[in-house]
């Protein structure tokens, strides 16, 4: 369901990474249907187009390029921001929702396996956002960046502790950053979903599920049990939440974590 102008987004140009996943996705989506042009990333090249198939069949009149892109790699990344401005023209604003799960216990967490997870959801972000915020600074037009975090980076929980630490530190990049970028005028803000019906999501239901010696079917009745809400968040919500936050109307919300618990927070 349409919630926002065709317009409130107009002129605008969003670069939005982890497009093939359901967060990335549905923003991109969203951004387009309130006029952005906009710049989708990810690594598998077959469904990244497809993604932009479907934007532009819901779209009609809005620029969509699509770019395949390995995050971690450094020459990629200066890649995507000179073929994006090619593209769509100076990039205002930046979704950072590109992110893996994974890790185990801290008894069984391997270097590697903790690397490979800080490097792509914290470290390749950061190094990205340098670059565009670089240009925005430059330009002197605003902009604003939202990253996509989690509850995982604000609780820890068990057998998460890869996970957890990186989307922590996802959140001491948004805060640091915002208290600095602001004066820019570009603004920069967090989401923090918790179980979200996409392809992670329901891995790590399925990972617990495992670890409990229940059925997906049982653990998935036992979360939304155990959400006020009485369901687990559909990526369209993440996406709505992201796409206000990139808005005029967001202009004072500097530096936040929005929670998207369906009430989990509370209990």
């Amino acid at each position: 369901m349409a919630v926002f102008a065709k317009d409130a987004l107009a002129g605008e140009h969003a670069l939005i990474t982890g497009a093939t996943g359901g967060i990335g996705k549905e923003t991109a989506k969203a951004v387009a249907a309130m006029g952005a042009s906009v710049t989708i990333t990810g690594r598998r090249e077959e469904a990244l187009h497809e993604v932009k198939k479907e934007i532009e069949n819901d779209t009609r009149g809005i620029s969509v390029y699509a770019h395949v892109c390995d995050l971690t790699d450094a020459d990629d990344r200066e890649r995507l921001v000179a073929s994006a401005e090619r593209a769509n023209g100076f990039i205002s604003l930046l979704v950072n929702a590109a992110g893996i799960s994974g890790g185990t216990t801290v008894d069984e967490l391997t270097q590697e396996e903790m690397e490979r997870i800080m490097h792509l959801n914290y470290t390749s972000t950061v190094l990205l956002t340098q670059r565009v915020y670089r240009k925005m600074k430059k330009k002197k037009k605003g902009g604003a960046v939202v990253n996509v975090s989690s509850l995982s980076g604000l609780r820890g929980t068990y057998g998460n502790t890869a996970y957890a630490a990186s989307k922590f530190a996802l959140i001491g990049f948004t805060h640091a950053m915002a208290v600095e970028a602001i004066r820019d005028g570009v603004r920069v803000n967090a989401v923090c979903p918790g179980y979200v019906d996409t392809e992670m999501g329901r891995a790590a239901i399925a990972r617990r599920a495992e670890r409990e010696g229940r059925t997906y079917a049982e653990q998935l009745a036992t979360v939304n049990e155990n959400l006020p809400s009485g369901r687990v968040t559909q990526p369209e919500e993440v996406a709505n939440a992201i796409a206000f936050l990139l808005t005029d109307a967001a202009e004072n919300i500097v530096g936040e974590s929005v929670k998207i618990s369906a009430g989990s927070v509370l209990r």
